[in-house]
């Protein structure tokens, strides 16, 4: 082997070291350059956990929405029920006050307990009224608590696909878009929670 040869092939390596070093400081420069992508990742998975949470809120409380609806019908089906025993009672007593004996033990019996039993309808009544209208606004409350989470996840959503899109498309905007919908997605949890 030449001289010649030898300096063309060191000159050759130190081409190649020089083009390494060149390859690996761009490497550098370029993973420097978007490390943010790294925080993006970060994000995108709290955002979904903060999504899943919501879900779960939301679900509770379409749950509850559809409990209390449940239990107001059948409070307001027994309060129907009430009023038509009430109603045949008053029929039965207004007849029988009308074509009976008076002096008779067993139809003046009859008759003191069916006025009774109005007397206890109304109070009856009443109660199941008070708990029919409880269940009515505590089924409000469930739906209105479930709304907000609805729009949460719907805002958690689009953050997640706008950030998603951010680390593909490697614009940074995306990103704080992506946050501040998270921020609203985080506002109405808490009006959900605090309604």
């Amino acid at each position: 082997m030449s001289m010649n040869d030898l300096d063309k092939e060191i000159s050759e390596l130190k081409q190649f070291i020089i083009d390494l070093k060149a390859d690996r400081a761009a490497t550098k420069e370029k993973e420097q350059r978007e490390a943010w992508t790294k925080y993006v990742s970060l994000t995108i998975v709290i955002i979904a956990v903060i999504a899943a949470v919501a879900s779960q809120w939301g679900g509770k409380y379409g749950s509850r929405t559809q409990m209390s609806q449940a239990q107001a019908s059948d409070q307001w089906a027994f309060y129907q029920a009430k009023s038509i025993k009430q109603h045949l009672d008053e029929v039965t007593l207004a007849q029988l006050t009308r074509a009976g004996n008076t002096n008779d033990p067993a139809l003046a019996k009859t008759i003191q307990k069916l006025s009774g039993d109005l007397a206890r309808y109304d109070k009856e009544k009443a109660d199941i009224k008070t708990k029919a209208e409880a269940l009515e606004k505590e089924r409000d409350d469930a739906n209105r608590r479930s709304g907000k989470m609805g729009v949460a996840i719907s805002y958690f959503t689009v953050a997640i696909a706008t950030a998603s899109i951010c680390t593909v498309t490697k614009k940074k905007p995306l990103w704080f878009v992506a946050m501040i919908l998270s921020v609203a997605a985080v506002v109405q949890m808490v009006l959900g929670w605090t309604l």
